[in-house]
């Protein structure tokens, strides 16, 4: 009697991304621009309209809502694009989550720092992730014209993903909110008043306009992103085909996904980072793994490389196929998140590293 056997991965994949796979247009651009302002609309008129401070509960449902979201987003980009494109949609998508961790600790650090009540944290945090998404947007769209133009600025891409990889493993990560280059150019020119009123970020003082520390607190929040883009755009870049016409539509979409889930990932997270003693090294391991992956496959189609008896520039497929990087980060990440809940910090090494023990 027969037996059954399934394909493999691969074959799997491929045989959805050729039934499913179609060509990207304006219309999928449309859908998307409008879903996101839908969404934060929402966000800020009818879920969180009143400041108020998130419960670990809410923070949990609202982590899981916007990861449901995201999840929901890659089955119908498996149904527009095909399979492939929606691996690398999620890859990129967990690439940019695990990143964002980072982000977390920071935003603790800013908010402790200007001594921000917890209840006027989501606000700062909405309208920094809104700024966050338009500068993401131009962060990829200009990004993708120097990849096309520039093939080589792939092995500066990479490089810098592996550089940074190190740096985060070696724990050079010092962060001061109060030395930041746009708060002190915004305070010579704009007043600033010496207390903040609620949520607000302008008050009126003797009929004129000022800013409260509460906006400068944006502006730090705003600033900071820059930098992470830098690092978290060209790491999307590292796990999606630079040759698909769906290439800048991933790359965007599974950035913003991450990003609109960050602030209920900062409620959720904020209070217990300490616990991931070791996220850190899977961050960096992540950082240089897809720096690796990206400088692999632009020697692979070098010229200049294959004319010497290197790899064929010519060469299809990828180095490293989608599914093999999706497996890779996970791999990584969850064996820093398991060896940091194995062998947690001891109470006395927190109080040696300066952190408050209950």
């Amino acid at each position: 009697m027969p037996t059954w056997t399934s394909p493999p991965l691969p074959a799997v994949l491929a045989l959805a991304d050729a039934a499913g796979a179609g060509p990207i247009h304006a219309g999928h651009w449309l859908a998307f621009a409008a879903f996101v302002v839908v969404m934060l609309t929402l966000d800020l008129t009818v879920f969180h309209r009143h400041a108020a401070e998130p419960s670990l509960q809410e923070s949990a449902f609202w982590t899981c809502f916007w990861s449901a979201l995201a999840l929901s987003f890659n089955a119908l980009v498996w149904r527009w694009l095909g399979g492939r494109a929606a691996i690398e949609f999620l890859t990129g998508y967990l690439v940019e989550w695990s990143l964002s961790m980072d982000n977390v600790f920071v935003f603790a650090v800013v908010f402790a720092y200007f001594g921000v009540p917890l209840k006027y944290q989501y606000r700062v945090l909405f309208w920094g992730i809104l700024g966050a998404v338009l500068m993401r947007l131009t962060f990829v769209l200009v990004g993708a014209e120097l990849v096309e133009r520039f093939k080589w600025i792939l092995w500066v891409f990479g490089g810098f993903l592996v550089y940074t990889g190190v740096q985060l493993a070696r724990g050079d990560d010092s962060h001061d909110p109060g030395d930041n280059l746009v708060v002190r150019l915004f305070r010579r020119f704009i007043p600033v008043a010496d207390h903040s009123e609620g949520d607000r970020f302008f008050l009126r003082e003797n009929g004129r306009l000022v800013a409260t520390p509460l906006f400068l607190v944006l502006l730090v929040v705003e600033s900071t992103d820059v930098l992470f883009a830098v690092d978290s755009v060209p790491a999307i870049f590292g796990v999606v085909d630079q040759e698909a016409d769906y290439f800048e539509f991933i790359v965007f979409t599974s950035n913003v996904f991450a990003i609109l889930g960050l602030r209920a990932l900062y409620f959720l997270l904020a209070g217990v980072m300490d616990l991931f003693r070791f996220l850190s090294y899977g961050l960096a391991a992540v950082l240089v793994f897809v720096g690796g992956k990206m400088i692999a496959e632009a020697a692979r189609h070098n010229e200049w490389l294959a004319s010497r008896g290197g790899w064929d520039a010519h060469a299809g497929g990828h180095l490293v196929p989608p599914w093999l990087s999706l497996l890779v980060i996970v791999a990584l990440i969850g064996t820093s998140v398991a060896a940091s809940l194995l062998f947690p910090r001891r109470q006395d090494d927190r109080i040696a590293d300066g952190h408050r023990v209950e």
